[in-house]
């Protein structure tokens, strides 16, 4: 487990609909961290393999063949991963389900970064990052901000929800088991925020969200399309209620949002997790 960062959308829609998008999203990656940043890649049977030509062709020719692809490039196969590209695609028109129900389905793709990549260059090219990757993508909701990172996450569940209680700025990605409990609805609060349908809507649209907003370090921009970005403040805070930092600006835009945050409780891994529910809850309680 380490520290980074990540960016991560969320989209209601079937995979087949969005894949010709996930595929430009993963080039977007790619020219940002070099293209031989990511190395390694599991095949079928479990197994790692390198990330070469002929096999970033499998992945390409999978994203556009397969209904519901699972997709995860590293730039290493042990459990220390600096970057990453996850993707979990969904069929919402399978004919049955062994997760949960398909309104809460969506497919989930995330992208990791290491500190070192936010101390080299800053944060601008991240959250520019985040910005070309929602102008891409069909989302119902985003997000991007400083993340705690593990390849094997069920071991580490109740220390890494624990930490994430002292620093609730911090979020704890897991798009596998996300894409079967978000749906069109938002996974918690984040640094930045992408809002887009049924929520923004429900909430009023982004004047509304706006006026709702009255921390000094918030902003709220209107991307369009009804959607919209909040950010809260100008870089992103990990917080720690130890020193007090307990983050306003978050606990603002939850209570705003409440009604339309989701729980990852369903998803296999995390059923009866009283650390999971209680961090979900951090800045509510």
């Amino acid at each position: 487990m380490k520290e980074g960062l990540s960016i991560c959308f969320y989209m209601h829609h079937s995979h087949r609909d969005v894949a010709p998008a996930i595929e430009q999203t993963l080039d977007l990656y790619l020219q940002t961290i070099g293209p031989k940043a990511l190395t390694r890649t599991p095949t079928d049977d479990g197994y790692w393999q390198d990330l070469d030509d002929s096999a970033m062709k499998h992945i390409r020719e999978e994203l556009l063949e397969r209904r519901a692809p699972l997709i995860d490039l590293r730039d290493s196969s042990g459990s220390l991963e600096a970057y990453q590209f996850h993707y979990q695609g969904v069929a919402l028109d399978a004919p049955y389900d062994l997760h949960t129900p398909r309104k809460r389905h969506a497919s989930a793709v995330s992208f990791w970064f290491p500190v070192s990549f936010l101390q080299s260059h800053g944060i601008g090219p991240f959250r520019d990052l985040a910005l070309a990757l929602a102008k891409l993508l069909p989302f119902n909701s985003g997000h991007a901000g400083p993340s705690f990172h593990a390849w094997a996450m069920e071991p580490l569940t109740q220390q890494m929800f624990q930490l994430g209680l002292r620093y609730p700025g911090m979020d704890i990605p897991d798009e596998h088991n996300n894409a079967y409990t978000v749906g069109d609805q938002l996974d918690g609060i984040h640094w930045m925020n992408f809002i887009g349908q049924p929520v923004l809507g429900a909430v009023g649209g982004t004047e509304a969200l706006r006026a709702r907003l009255t921390h000094p370090g918030t902003s709220v921009e209107s991307l369009g399309g009804d959607r919209a970005l909040v950010t809260l403040g100008a870089e992103p805070d990990a917080g720690d209620t130890d020193e007090g930092r307990v983050l306003p600006a978050y606990r603002e835009l939850a209570r705003v949002l409440e009604p339309w945050l989701t729980s990852r409780e369903a998803a296999r891994p995390y059923r009866e997790n009283e650390a999971l529910l209680r961090w979900e809850r951090r800045f509510l309680e």
